[in-house]
C-alpha cells in the first residue's frame, strides 16, 4: 500500500477500484482513494478461498515474558518523568508521547532507555492489543485494526542503530501485510521487528505478529523515508 500526499480528514475521500483480476481461487483488487483530485493512497489487496495443504511450516515465536510480567508503555514513560534529575527537553519529549490518545494498549519486552544514545540491534518485541472489546466480529474488522496496529513504532526500529542523531522527517513509502491465520486484534499479540537495512535516507522494516498461542497471525514489511541532522547529537546528561 503506497502512500502518496497526506489525507485530508476534513475532505470526503473518493475511492476508485479496479477488478484487476477475478480467479477460481485467488482474486485481486486495486484501489485508488482520492482527494482534491488527487490520489493519497493507493492499495492492492489481494484474496483467497480458504484451502488445506498439507505443506504448512512457519518460524518458531520468541520466547518471552507475558504480557502480565510487563509495564505498559504510559507506565514506563511516568517511571522516567519521576526522575528529579530529568533534563527538560527529555521531559516536553515524554510529555508530548503521553498526551497522545493511541487506541492501543503496548508492553514494550526490552524497552530501549531513552536517554540512551548509544546504537542498538534494530530489532524490537512488543505486546500489542487493541484497546477495548471487538468481539467475535468479521474477521475483516481484526485485519483491519491489526494494520492499524502494525504501523505504530514499526519504522522506528531501523532508528535504534542510529540514537546519536536527531531525527528531521520520518515518513512511510509503502506497508505490506501478509495474513496466515484467524486472530483477535483484541487480544494480546507478539509483534517482533527488525530493520534488516537503512540508507539512502530510507529504511527498511519487516514484523511478524504472533498469537499468543505461538501461531504466527501476520507478516508485514514497510519502507520509509528517513532524515537526519547530520551532526550527530550528545548526550547532555
Amino acid at each position: 500500500c503506497p502512500f502518496s500526499v497526506p489525507g485530508d480528514p476534513k475532505v470526503p475521500v473518493l475511492y476508485e477500484v479496479e477488478r484487476t483480476r477475478t480467479g477460481k481461487s485467488f482474486s485481486v483488487r486495486s484501489v485508488k482513494a482520492i482527494q482534491h483530485g488527487k490520489p493519497i493512497f493507493i492499495c492492492q489487496a489481494s484474496f483467497q478461498l480458504s484451502q488445506r495443504s498439507p505443506m504448512e511450516h512457519q518460524f518458531t515465536m520468541p520466547a518471552v515474558p507475558p504480557p502480565e510480567e510487563l509495564l505498559t508503555q504510559e507506565e514506563l514513560i511516568q517511571k522516567f518523568l519521576q526522575k528529579p534529575n530529568l533534563a527538560e527537553r527529555y521531559r516536553k519529549h515524554l510529555n508530548k508521547i503521553q498526551a497522545e490518545d493511541v487506541p492501543i494498549d503496548i508492553k514494550p519486552v526490552n524497552p530501549p532507555d531513552v536517554f540512551c544514545l548509544e546504537s542498538q540491534e534494530p530489532k524490537q518485541l512488543f505486546w500489542v492489543r487493541a484497546r477495548g472489546y471487538i468481539g467475535e466480529m468479521d474477521m475483516k474488522v481484526h485485519c483491519c485494526v491489526a494494520a492499524y496496529i502494525s504501523d505504530y513504532a514499526f519504522l522506528g526500529t531501523a532508528l535504534l542503530p542510529h540514537r546519536q542523531y536527531r531525527i528531521k522527517f520520518m515518513v512511510s513509502l509503502d506497508h505490506s501485510m501478509w495474513f496466515h491465520a484467524p486472530f483477535r486484534a483484541d487480544h494480546w499479540m507478539l509483534y517482533e521487528c527488525e530493520s534488516p537495512w537503512t540508507g539512502g535516507c530510507r529504511g527498511l522494516v519487516q514484523g511478524r505478529l504472533w498469537r499468543r498461542d505461538g501461531v504466527l497471525a501476520v507478516t508485514c514489511a514497510q519502507e520509509g523515508v528517513i532524515r537526519v541532522e547530520q551532526t550527530p547529537n550528545k548526550s547532555k546528561l
